[in-house]
């Protein structure tokens, strides 16, 4: 047994290493900056490059706690940020724009990908290759915003008696042919339609099975995944969104170099669909992003200009936001920094990985 005084000797050594050990645990949590990233859905390699960051230590690494709120049906990421619930949020440029004409008062501060992932898909034995063909066929959309790359196609190349049905966010109208042509992003609905058995050869669908119209190639794409934030909070933390910036940055470079630990991450976050869809998301994703000619998160003014061409013109905003609904500077800083540390912010040289679709994602 410890006699009086070596117990109270090792008693107060204890206590004073454990002050110490909170101290400094304290220090460290008190040192990083907490931060609310918004999703726009639920976790999926859609969002590696958010995730990455977290896991490599890249906010940390800029002295950011940053926590990721994932999306839901009912969650709208830049609602989520005009009411302060979330420093950063993700959207689509349109949509984040119809919210600036309710006085959201949002500024695009990073646009992340550089090309729309919209895709319109019919079966090969449609015949429908181009716009045009769509006339007298029955087009399915998503509607909430999704529709208006297609309907602006229609209207620039002048197609008659289309009609245009609900589809929900899936491809099951089209696998059991209920309409002619679907909506689907390359990177999630597109790939289920590959994941599907062909019941007349008891193997997986082929690409050589579809027809796939591009919104980048007919010319109406909008731009899409961004970064947004609240003028308003922006104005005091500039020094906060730069350094958000240049981790997020070095997060989606991670994932360029080193998809498949990127994978990896996302299905530790608890995703609903599996490895095979997840490869194929991670991948399709990169070559939204990739190459940035501008560097990553550098808004291309031509993009922009199309963008708002479309949603002027198909009314989703009453006019153009003027130059304040984006700016480039702080991104343009973070890719500056980035560049410093050797690492490739453009990706000219990123190719596409062949990927093997299991059934049913998995």
């Amino acid at each position: 047994m410890l006699k009086g005084k070596t117990k109270w000797r090792l008693g107060a050594f204890l206590l004073i290493m454990a002050m110490v050990a909170t101290a400094c645990g304290d220090s460290g949590s008190d040192d990083l900056t907490p931060i609310n990233l918004q999703l726009q859905w639920f976790a999926q390699a859609q969002f590696a490059g958010y995730y990455a960051a977290v896991d490599q230590g890249f906010y940390e690494d800029e002295g950011l706690d940053v926590t990721i709120l994932e999306g839901a049906v009912e969650i709208v990421p830049q609602q989520v940020v005009a009411s302060g619930q979330a420093e950063f949020g993700l959207a689509w440029v349109p949509k984040a724009l119809v919210s600036n004409e309710e006085d959201a008062g949002l500024v695009n501060i990073g646009q992340v990908f550089q090309r729309s992932g919209t895709l319109m898909v019919s079966w090969a034995d449609t015949g429908i290759a181009s716009p045009a063909d769509w006339a007298g066929k029955t087009v399915g959309n998503w509607g909430f915003g999704n529709e208006f790359e297609l309907t602006a196609a229609i209207e620039k190349f002048g197609v008659a008696d289309v009609e245009l049905v609900a589809q929900n966010f899936d491809m099951e109208a089209l696998l059991n042919r209920e309409v002619d042509a679907a909506e689907a992003m390359t990177y999630n609905e597109y790939a289920q339609v590959l994941e599907a058995t062909n019941e007349a050869t008891g193997s997986l669908y082929q690409p050589s099975d579809l027809n796939v119209i591009n919104f980048n190639d007919v010319g109406t794409a909008m731009l899409q995944d961004s970064i947004w934030v609240s003028e308003e909070w922006l104005a005091g933390n500039e020094d906060v969104a730069e350094k958000f910036l240049k981790a997020t940055f070095r997060g989606w470079i991670y994932c360029k170099d080193n998809p498949d630990t990127c994978v990896d991450i996302v299905l530790a976050a608890g995703p609903t669909l599996g490895r095979s869809h997840q490869a194929w998301q991670m991948n399709e994703i990169n070559a939204l992003i990739w190459p940035s000619p501008g560097g990553i998160g550098v808004m291309d003014q031509a993009l922009w200009n199309q963008t708002i061409e479309v949603a002027t013109g198909q009314n989703v905003i009453s006019a153009d936001p003027g130059s304040g609904a984006f700016r480039t500077d702080l991104a343009e800083k973070a890719v500056a920094a980035l560049d410093e540390d050797g690492l490739d912010t453009t990706g000219t040289n990123w190719t596409r990985k062949e990927i093997t679709l299991n059934p049913r994602g998995e």
